[in-house]
């Protein structure tokens, strides 16, 4: 009997703890807050192109050259990338791809990006995730070498800023 009441007595002590209540879940992030990352995002990508659009690259002195071009005369995939930057913020798309179609097809990418991140967050939806498989990883990086070698060659000059 003795064992009994130890049983119950220790059940009984302070030490135990209540049951929780279950968690209210948490309030839904304003419209303000969802569009925060976005148009911060958005406005980061704004301001870096209107300083090169004012800031010309055609002029010496003001960006450094790329070391893989002044170590040997070799235009990377990113040559010409401020320079279509340049030409892309005074709206003349045909020198901007001319001085780096890769770096014209990443704009509109990223701007469709930003289209997309920007609705999604306006309506509450999932962030979109920038994940592609391996295989397409190796697809772009193919094509940005393909690129960088056909700039380089006699043919490919159309290419070369």
């Amino acid at each position: 009997m003795s064992g009994e009441n130890q049983l119950v007595d220790a059940s009984r002590t302070s030490d135990a703890v209540p049951p929780r209540a279950p968690a209210a879940p948490a309030p839904a992030p304003s419209r303000a807050r969802r569009l925060a990352a976005p148009a911060l995002t958005l406005a980061a990508a704004a301001a870096a192109l209107a300083y090169v659009g004012t800031v010309d690259p055609n002029e010496p002195g003001h960006y450094p050259v790329c070391p893989l071009f002044r170590l040997t005369g070799i235009l990377c995939p990113g040559c010409g990338g401020l320079r279509s930057a340049h030409a892309f913020a005074h709206g003349d798309l045909v020198a901007a791809f001319g001085a780096n179609a890769m770096a014209v097809v990443g704009y509109f990418a990223f701007a469709g990006f930003m289209i997309l991140w920007l609705v999604r967050a306006g309506r509450g939806g999932p962030s979109p995730r920038f994940a592609l498989r391996p295989l397409y990883w190796w697809g772009i990086g193919a094509v940005a070498l393909v690129f960088s070698v056909v700039r380089n060659l006699p043919f490919g000059s159309a290419l070369a800023p």
